[in-house]
């Protein structure tokens, strides 16, 4: 079993990529035209979906990409690209997305994406969750540690998005908006942060 310190440093890992605390302005974001009673809906969904998609990457995320050929900072590369793409509607779209569109289809699609992927199972924790449970340098026990670990952060993460309720009644439509673009900035930036640190990884540009 790994000491304390160990278990430490991969829960902060863990916090830092997947960042339930900034996935909060993109749920509020994504889901600002559904109403108040699906927002639940879709942060569980949005959680368990992300929870599916890195507990696939822990058990065969590694060999896939290897059987692949694929390099793991190429596969940083597009999730960033994907994010990039995300943060541009969230600058220039609407502050607020058709009246109440078709609520039920639109919450499901939300969930998915871009609450769940890239926002919590971003391309940062799927590569995160990877090199933490390398078969070649884990154990069996210590990759269930790990995964545990990371479904401690999950629900974390799920009891911030259920407060988005009461946030949003403070905040308002227009609070919503004006969250929606300068995150929008910000997404856009950790999504070129995220590309960039990729190139660096395959040795296109130098490090910064």
């Amino acid at each position: 079993m790994p000491d304390f310190s160990v278990i430490l440093q991969e829960f902060i890992t863990l916090w830092v990529v997947i960042d339930p605390i900034g996935t909060l302005p993109v749920f509020i974001a994504a889901t600002a035209a559904i109403p108040a009673a699906k927002r639940r809906g879709v942060a569980l969904r949005a959680v368990l979906v992300a929870f599916v998609v890195l507990l696939a990457f822990i058990i065969v995320g590694q060999l896939v990409l290897e059987g692949l050929g694929l390099d793991l900072q190429s596969f940083q590369i597009a999730g960033g690209i994907v994010l990039f793409l995300f943060a541009l509607t969230m600058i220039f779209g609407p502050g607020k997305p058709e009246a109440e569109m078709e609520g039920a289809d639109l919450a499901r699609n939300v969930a998915v994406f871009p609450v769940a992927m890239p926002s919590i199972a971003s391309p940062g924790a799927m590569l995160a969750v990877v090199i933490l449970t390398d078969n070649d340098r884990f154990s069996v026990a210590h990759q269930v540690m790990t995964s545990a670990l990371m479904a401690l952060v999950l629900a974390v993460t799920l009891v911030i998005l259920l407060a988005a309720g009461p946030i949003m009644r403070v905040i308002g439509q227009t609070g919503a908006a004006v969250i929606s673009r300068v995150m929008g900035m910000i997404l856009a930036a950790v999504a070129v942060d995220a590309v960039l640190n990729g190139l660096v990884g395959i040795g296109v540009i130098e490090a910064f």
